[in-house]
């Protein structure tokens, strides 16, 4: 949803500089101009912001141990499983179903 609000922001903004800001927007084309950085301000730290916590959990699964023992790195006694099969373990078998999140 960042990336699509940041990407329909820039698009208006580029229709709205080539319209020379007529018939753009119902306010001042000042307060649009602020309301669009905004919103592109906005939409790029949630998107850094879920970027980094998507690697970070992938990289959790990845590796076949929680965030806490990466810090304090300790082994478990456990033996671990492939990256494949921890991906498994989480996401199930592969499918285009994984992209889709209204699947149960």
């Amino acid at each position: 949803l960042s990336l699509h609000g940041l990407l329909i922001s820039a698009y208006h903004f580029v229709v709205c500089v080539g319209s020379e800001w007529r018939q753009c927007s119902s306010v001042s084309p000042p307060t649009t101009v602020v309301l669009l950085l905004f919103l592109i301000f906005e939409s790029l730290l949630f998107s850094i912001f879920t970027a980094v916590m998507f690697f970070t959990q992938i990289s959790a699964i990845w590796n076949d141990e929680t965030g806490i023992e990466q810090l304090k790195k300790e082994h478990g006694n456990w033996e671990r499983k492939s990256r494949w099969r921890s991906v498994q373990a989480v996401f199930g078998r592969f499918s285009l179903s994984w992209l889709n999140p209204f699947t149960m």
